[in-house]
């Protein structure tokens, strides 16, 4: 079992960063690969990044790549999202996730953050 809360959201203006954090709790933080996604209202739940255990692997949603970097301290248990060059596209409910699996969808997720709220101003 892993309980995930995030934090860093919050109010920005476009072209502006923030960097979000995932804790972890539990001792196998690091037998899991990690992934950050985000709702935006009326929306589905859209992948962001990926993660895998060790951080030698990551990727990315076409829509952010090059602008977002995923990274992880596992003797933290923490997982991190920065966001660069943030525009107002991006703003969501951002929720970080852990599995054991290998996929990229929501599915295959089995533990969810409760979400932090970014909101990028034009």
């Amino acid at each position: 079992q892993v309980q995930l809360v995030e934090s860093g959201g919050g109010l920005v203006g476009a072209g502006g960063s923030l960097r979000l954090s995932c804790a972890a709790s539990g001792r196998t933080f690091s037998s899991y690969a990690m992934g950050w996604f985000r709702q935006a209202p009326g929306k589905e739940r859209d992948f962001v990044a990926r993660i895998n255990w060790s951080g030698s692997s990551t990727y990315y949603a076409d829509s952010v790549k090059g602008r977002f970097t995923i990274s992880r301290n596992n003797a933290k248990n923490t997982v991190y999202l920065q966001m660069n060059s943030l525009k107002p596209e991006d703003t969501a409910v951002y929720y970080c996730a852990a599995q054991t699996g290998r996929d990229y969808t929501v599915s295959s997720f089995d533990y969810w953050g409760q979400g932090t709220q970014v909101t990028v101003a034009s």
